[in-house]
């Protein structure tokens, strides 16, 4: 099979999944600026912030790239695994240091679920990627779809994990309200 028409017939995936992320950064700094005007410690709210909302951005700024990786012209696949590679393995990196500012923030207990959808899960995108230079000549067909489902997963993730920080600050927000109203 020509790698380059293996590549092409993926060109409407990465046209939505990219345009998608896209927008969804831009979402997520309306929604953090919105955010940003509840009372919290300024220390707790940057720990807070580098734990639960910066993942998101990172995670739909990684669907972008793939998808822009994956709209180039190459010649074949060998710069694009490349690519994956590094993408996987920064992720990998940083996906543990979201592990590490997750236990250490105070602002918030995170739960099993949190853990599921914060490192589990971009653990398991980030790895695949890291993998598939290594089946990307072999397998090609195959690792393709082991991308596209990094990306999925990833984008997924991200809408996931700011859909629950919009929630839990309008239920936080809310709970702390009614409390400041009570104690008047």
């Amino acid at each position: 099979m020509n790698i380059m028409s293996t590549f092409s017939g993926w060109e409407n995936f990465y046209v939505i999944v990219g345009s998608s992320a896209g927008a969804l950064i831009g979402l997520q700094f309306v929604v953090l600026s919105l955010v940003s005007r509840r009372p919290v410690k300024r220390g707790e709210a940057q720990q807070a912030g580098d734990a639960f909302a910066t993942p998101s951005v990172v995670h739909f700024a990684v669907v972008l790239l793939l998808s822009a990786v994956m709209s180039v012209p190459w010649n074949g696949i060998n710069i694009a695994a490349v690519a994956w590679g590094i993408v996987g393995l920064s992720g990998a990196v940083y996906t543990i240091i979201v592990a590490r500012r997750m236990r250490v923030q105070t602002v918030y207990q995170p739960v099993f679920y949190d853990w599921i959808f914060h490192i589990l899960l971009p653990l398991t995108a980030y790895a695949i990627l890291a993998l598939s230079p290594v089946t990307a000549f072999t397998y090609t067909g195959e690792t393709l779809f082991g991308v596209g489902a990094s990306v999925l997963i990833l984008l997924f993730i991200g809408i996931h994990n700011a859909w629950d920080a919009v929630t839990y600050h309008l239920y936080a927000g809310n709970k702390r309200q009614r409390d400041d109203e009570q104690h008047q």
